[in-house]
């Protein structure tokens, strides 16, 4: 039996004193007294309720009963509260259990490979799930307290992120995606579907009821001009629709179509989006109902990537044990003013730099896409000439200086795409090598329940 069983069990155990030597004077004392404290004994045992017990042993750790009990009780809540229909009694507790065996043996691999979530991450997921709630964090923290919950809820969260980040790593490792199958993937009609890009999509409408004259739909078509002609001299799309309301000379409606696919778009917009730029306004489109005004407010996805690099090199010291902020800032300002002086940048990198990534190309990032630095950096980065050495900033990593190389704009869509689509392979393959995963585990522990 393994250590943590022993501890949980010694701790159910009474020792009784051992008796080495006895008297003839004391013998018999000793058997009354021994006697009437194993029946006082009894009768306490009596007296005493069952408050948990092992329902199995899995590999180095047990579920407890309570365990057990506890989510059969969510599980009932919830399907109390959702008029959902639950199996027999005794399928449930089996399926439960399952459930929970498995946990527990993720849970058991995840320790062994140091995966753990501190309490901030805990704090920042409760406080997304705050906000689903339209409550502040200290609020929602404060209801789960008043139903008793607060600390079962951030070891449940805490379990569930473990879980979730060993399963990626276990799971999508055991997945293959070849370049046959994105080329087919590409190809088909569930491919050219899933990659097509999605737009956010404001829109505007003066309204037509079909029964105008003539000279008043003329006139709604200058007021539908108007409002274009406002949105393009800077008043955002509802800022316009508002005070087209307020101003009410003619019925002006507006909607949010949300994020969505060219062809889930009403038809009037599907193929005028596809030529539009972020921001780009269109309009006024006649139809039947109206004089439609539609602004693309942001686009995602899709096969056209063009990207904005910029070539840079830095150098970056950090504050250490040795070496304080003041001292830092000191060191490398020191540094940007040799390479002004005339030594080479690469050199003077290669022998002080602090960063391991680029300290063997001389501070070289190469060519970084547009957004895929720091912000603190990117903001110096975007402001500097090509060949102008920065002044020195700060980062969340350490003190710096950088050079502008280059910069470009580069065609990544054939990259892009084929990256997307071995995404959606994977994520398709995913549920079902899961399953896979999650039986191997199984099969391989050493699982016993206790009747």
């Amino acid at each position: 039996m393994n250590t943590s069983i022993m501890n949980r069990l010694s701790a159910l155990r009474l020792s009784l004193p051992s008796v080495t030597r006895f008297t003839a004077a004391s013998t018999l004392l000793s058997v009354l007294t021994l006697t009437c404290a194993l029946s006082s004994m009894s009768a306490t045992a009596q007296q005493r309720q069952l408050l948990d017990k092992v329902v199995a042993l899995v590999d180095d750790d047990v579920v407890l009963m309570s365990e057990l009990n506890a989510r059969l009780a969510d599980i009932r809540r919830n399907a109390s509260a959702t008029n959902q229909q639950l199996p027999p009694a005794g399928q449930l507790r089996q399926e439960v259990l399952d459930t929970l065996i498995l946990e527990n043996l993720q849970l058991q691999m995840a320790e062994r490979v140091s995966i753990r979530y501190d309490d901030d991450t805990i704090n920042q997921v409760l406080t997304n799930m705050a906000q689903s709630n339209n409550m502040s964090f200290d609020q929602y923290v404060a209801a789960l307290e008043a139903d008793g919950v607060y600390l079962q809820a951030r070891e449940d969260v805490r379990r569930q992120l473990t879980i979730q980040e060993l399963q990626r790593g276990m799971v999508n490792s055991r997945i293959g995606v070849t370049e046959q199958e994105i080329d087919n993937f590409l190809n088909s009609e569930m491919g050219r579907e899933v990659m097509a890009a999605d737009y956010l999509v404001d829109h505007l409408v003066v309204q037509l009821d079909g029964t105008e004259a003539p000279e008043v739909r003329a006139e709604k078509l200058r007021y539908a001009s108007e409002l274009v002609a406002r949105m393009r001299d800077g008043q955002p799309l509802p800022v316009v629709g508002r005070q087209a309301q307020a101003e009410g000379r003619h019925q002006v409606t507006g909607s949010d179509f949300g994020w969505r696919k060219a062809a889930q778009l009403p038809n009037l917009f599907s193929d005028i989006v596809n030529t539009m730029r972020i921001d780009q306004i269109e309009g006024p489109i006649e139809a039947p109902n109206g004089y439609h005004i539609i602004q693309l407010i942001d686009k995602r996805g899709g096969t056209e990537q063009i990207v904005n690099q910029t070539n840079i090199r830095h150098i970056m010291l950090t504050p250490n044990e040795i070496r304080t902020e003041e001292q830092t800032l000191e060191a490398i300002t020191d540094l940007r003013q040799r390479i002004l002086d005339g030594e080479e940048f690469a050199t003077i990198a290669r022998q002080n730099s602090d960063d391991a990534s680029s300290v063997v190309a001389g501070g070289d990032l190469d060519w970084v896409n547009e957004r895929g630095m720091p912000p603190e950096m990117e903001a110096v980065v975007n402001e500097l000439e090509i060949g102008e050495l920065s002044e020195p900033f700060r980062t969340a990593t350490g003190w710096h200086i950088a050079e502008v190389l280059g910069r470009r704009e580069s065609d990544l869509s054939r990259q892009y795409t084929r990256t997307q689509a071995a995404n959606a392979l994977r994520n398709r393959k995913f549920d079902l090598e899961l399953q896979n995963w999650l039986l191997e585990i199984r099969e391989e522990a050493f699982v016993e329940l206790i009747d």
